[in-house]
């Protein structure tokens, strides 16, 4: 006797339902037109006979795999797992699936990734991978590629994108400092060539402008990377440039802890001797020493926010690109507190 994988018409005749109830309950978008008592035994006889769709033949008939490839930077960067998580759990809920590939900053690296999951027959790309003026993405635009950048963006507008509002974010970490009394605060900027090193090196030169401050005391720096080593490096430049600095807002979390290191070593403290505040608001930014005062940025709505925009570039092609920007907030914790009498390191 020869096994073969239950079919569609098998699930129909076990449960006493015709073949087109079964194929509307099979798709998550399409079952809520059955009963709930149906549905449910539906799913039940497909569990007890071992159904499994057949994608490949569903992709022939529909032109449609219902997977969705995410493209990360760094899947070791803890910013990007909620960010995983929301798109995923927003995928499913449409009865889509992610394919996620882990690439650097190469740009024939991504290519590479790219084009493999195009082969795949994705039906479009969730990419955090990014640059302000990015030839990947044209790539995927002048293929009809379905795609949406997640907490980058490309500024040439040619993709939907879901960031963080960093000129908010940045607006809200020069405030905190301006309130506690510092007048010499510096910044640590991510690489020009992202978004998210422009935009908010752009929100922190508004934020100094728009206060009381002399411009010329705000002091930018710009870090190499998104790390902690890089975060190091720079401070120790930073302070070597302009020793008068009282209080950092680094580019990000990393680059945060990366200060701490740099104070460390100079035989200063935090924040007695330097406040320093971060971005992003990672996992565990609460347990270290001192507790990181940052900018909490909603990394699952982000998610969330960029399976629902993917899913709307597929079913509608030709609806307008769009820049979502979600509210970021101020978290205070002890990494930030009043300079020291005198003002300066």
């Amino acid at each position: 006797m020869t096994n073969k994988n239950p079919t569609l018409s098998d699930v129909a005749r076990a449960s006493g339902v015709h073949f087109s109830t079964v194929s509307r309950v099979m798709n998550p978008e399409t079952r809520q037109k059955v009963s709930v008592e149906v549905a449910k035994r539906v799913l039940a006889e497909a569990s007890r006979l071992g159904y499994r769709p057949n994608r490949a033949a569903s992709t022939l008939v529909t032109r449609k795999s219902r997977i969705i490839g995410v493209v990360l930077p760094d899947i070791t960067n803890a910013v990007f797992p909620p960010i995983l998580l929301g798109i995923e759990e927003g995928l499913r809920k449409h009865g889509y699936l992610a394919i996620v590939a882990n690439v650097g900053a190469d740009e024939e690296e991504q290519l590479f990734v790219i084009n493999r999951l195009l082969g795949q027959q994705v039906d479009g790309l969730i990419l955090a991978t990014a640059r302000r003026h990015d030839p990947v993405i044209k790539m995927c635009i002048d293929q009809n590629v379905p795609v949406v950048t997640v907490n980058r963006s490309d500024e040439t507008g040619v993709a939907s994108c879901v960031v963080s509002d960093d000129l908010v974010g940045m607006r809200l970490a020069v405030e905190h400092l301006l309130a506690l009394g510092h007048r010499h605060i510096a910044h640590i900027a991510g690489p020009e060539n992202l978004s998210t090193g422009h935009v908010r090196r752009l929100g922190f030169l508004a934020a100094i402008q728009a206060s009381e401050l002399d411009p010329s005391q705000a002091f930018v720096f710009e870090s190499s990377g998104y790390s902690r080593e890089c975060g190091k490096a720079a401070l120790l430049e930073l302070l070597r440039q302009s020793p008068q600095t009282t209080a950092v807002v680094a580019g990000s979390d990393l680059v945060a802890i990366g200060c701490y290191d740099a104070i460390r070593e100079l035989g200063l403290s935090c924040p007695e001797d330097i406040s320093v505040v971060g971005h992003n608001d990672m996992p565990y930014m609460d347990l270290i020493r001192p507790p990181l005062s940052t900018i909490r940025i909603r990394h699952h709505g982000i998610g969330t926010e960029a399976a629902r925009l993917i899913l709307q570039t597929i079913e509608s092609p030709e609806s307008s690109v769009l820049d979502v920007r979600l509210k970021p907030e101020l978290v205070v914790r002890e990494s930030t507190a009043p300079p020291r009498a005198g003002g300066s390191v």
